[in-house]
């Protein structure tokens, strides 16, 4: 997952400052999940690390629907793309399921009397996640490529 997050960035990264923001902070979440994945069991000592990554999920989460999203829908009316415009309304709602299991994670484990009741669970919860956080990701690449980058290629 770390590594087709950088394939990513390295693809679209400079083209715009948002996405590259977007994508920086897709990779600080991926390797934080990915270090909290490789503890495997969990005391409460963890908390402030689950908090933390809850935080950083909803973060980005947030940015995409809020900021990159709409950035790129306008970008596409602005060069009168129909078929982006479409392609956004097509991988809107696959996104949108990713989003719902993201802030379900969120509200599972966002505070500490929450995560001292639910460490068991933890570990299934982050694979899970981890699953369709890289969904997710696929799904926003497409979106990038198609809304932005061959917008990118025609003002060249």
């Amino acid at each position: 997952m770390l590594e087709s997050c950088k394939s990513a960035q390295e693809r679209w990264g400079g083209v715009h400052d948002m996405i590259d923001r977007w994508l920086e902070q897709r990779r600080f979440l991926i390797e934080e999940m990915v270090q909290l994945r490789k503890k495997g069991t969990f005391t409460p000592i963890e908390t402030p690390t689950i908090l933390a990554v809850c935080e950083k999920l909803i973060d980005y989460v947030s940015a995409g629907h809020f900021e990159i999203y709409e950035q790129l829908a306008l970008e596409a009316k602005e060069f009168h793309d129909d078929r982006a415009l479409m392609r956004l309304t097509e991988l809107l709602p696959d996104i949108e399921e990713t989003t719902t299991i993201a802030v379900e994670f969120n509200d599972k484990f966002d505070t500490k009397e929450h995560c001292d009741v639910l460490l068991s669970e933890l570990p299934f919860a982050l694979q899970t996640l981890g699953v369709v956080m890289a969904e997710r990701f696929g799904l926003e690449d497409q979106l990038i490529q198609e809304l932005h980058e061959a917008h990118n290629e025609k003002s060249a």
